[in-house]
């Protein structure tokens, strides 16, 4: 290998698309003039098993025999929009406010990207969190595995709790 291949460097851009069952996708960045490689592996030792389209994101680099890859993320933020809906009343939240409710640890029950929806379970308590697509995409995420360990941000409805932002299980602990 050689020495410019070794060498790391740290980009800022916009997840093009990820598609998880492919196990991979591409980052565009105004630093860099083509497509940078993003691997499952590497965003899964971010602790993400998916990541929306758009998302910005944080990563180091690296130039192989097959292009820029990315070899590790640092931070993904959720793809610009509008405000989170809070309820079904469709108060919003700004993200101050939804920062500031309690990251609470839960595990995925089941999540269907196709019904746009699923659910999770909160450690401790016995009811089911409902998740909605536009709150997974609105958080960086692009879908949620059964078992996946995260945290959630949540707040009652009027068909019970549901999740306003979901956070990944590694990510929570640097919050």
């Amino acid at each position: 290998m050689a020495e410019d291949e070794m060498e790391l460097q740290t980009l800022q851009g916009r997840v093009k698309w990820f598609d998880p069952s492919k196990g991979f996708g591409f980052i565009v960045s105004p630093e860099h003039s083509g497509d940078i490689l993003l691997h499952a592996n590497v965003l899964r030792n971010f602790g993400q098993g998916s990541v929306a389209d758009g998302a910005a994101i944080t990563v180091k680099v690296q130039q192989t025999q097959r292009g820029v890859q990315a070899v590790e993320v640092l931070k993904i933020e959720p793809p610009e929009g509008s405000p989170m809906p809070l309820s079904e009343e469709e108060n919003l939240a700004t993200p101050e406010e939804i920062a500031a409710l309690p990251l609470e640890p839960a595990r995925v029950k089941w999540f269907d990207k196709g019904k746009g929806f699923g659910f999770a379970n909160v450690f401790g308590r016995h009811e089911d969190v409902f998740v909605h697509i536009e709150v997974l995409r609105h958080s960086g995420f692009a879908d949620l595995a059964a078992g996946e360990a995260v945290c959630l941000r949540i707040v009652e409805g009027k068909r019970g709790r549901m999740a306003v932002q979901v956070v990944s299980w590694e990510t929570s602990t640097r919050l």
